[in-house]
């Protein structure tokens, strides 16, 4: 990829809106079953409390109706990018007040990465390409295209309440990354093919 790009409703509000509140739900759920020692601390498929670039905020690895994203909004992502792609991971994240993510570029499953803003409160996101930076304000459906192993993203202090968001990766087709090295989509991370 050369340089970022926005789709404008690549998914439908109504599609937004019902995914927001599965992953509202989703947490809650997850919430409950960490309070009541359901599931062991360690278990991440119902989700986690955070990770290293986001501690203490909802998010989840190859979460199967987040994953199935991929192959639905790939025809529109290769017809606007002119490539041919593979899936390789969907990952979401339900952002709360004061979340704050440091300037990072992504791995090698990241070649083509879509953050796709599925409700709540504004938030914008930062790019660095080509030495020049650009701020990216996405309303629900919208999604923003780039190289993100290539290029530096960010986000500022939020001071908002709430605002889920997911981040569809691609790799161009020939790619010995496929679904993030799993045997298929929806499966957690630790799944790999041998």
């Amino acid at each position: 990829m050369k340089k970022h790009l926005v789709i404008k409703n690549i998914i439908s509000k109504e599609l937004c809106e019902f995914l927001t509140n599965y992953l509202l739900f989703k947490k809650e759920t997850y919430d409950v079953l960490q309070q009541t020692k359901y599931i062991s601390p360690f278990c991440e498929l119902h989700g986690k409390t955070g990770d290293s670039q986001i501690p203490g905020s909802y998010c989840i690895y190859g979460d199967v109706a987040m994953d199935s994203l991929l192959p639905k909004v790939m025809p529109v992502i290769e017809k606007k990018l002119k490539l041919k792609l593979v899936p390789t991971y969907s990952y979401a994240r339900i952002y709360k007040n004061g979340d704050e993510l440091k300037i990072h570029t992504d791995r090698d499953s990241c070649s083509v990465s879509a953050t796709l803003n599925l409700g709540g409160d504004p938030w914008p996101i930062f790019l660095k390409e080509n030495k020049k930076t650009y701020k990216v304000n996405l309303n629900p459906g919208d999604v923003l295209l780039y190289d993100g192993c290539k290029y530096e993203h960010w986000r500022e202090k939020f001071k908002e309440q709430m605002c889920a968001q997911v981040f569809l990766h691609y790799n161009e087709k020939g790619s010995k990354n496929i679904y993030d090295r799993r045997p298929r989509l929806g499966l957690p991370v630790d799944i790999k093919t041998k």
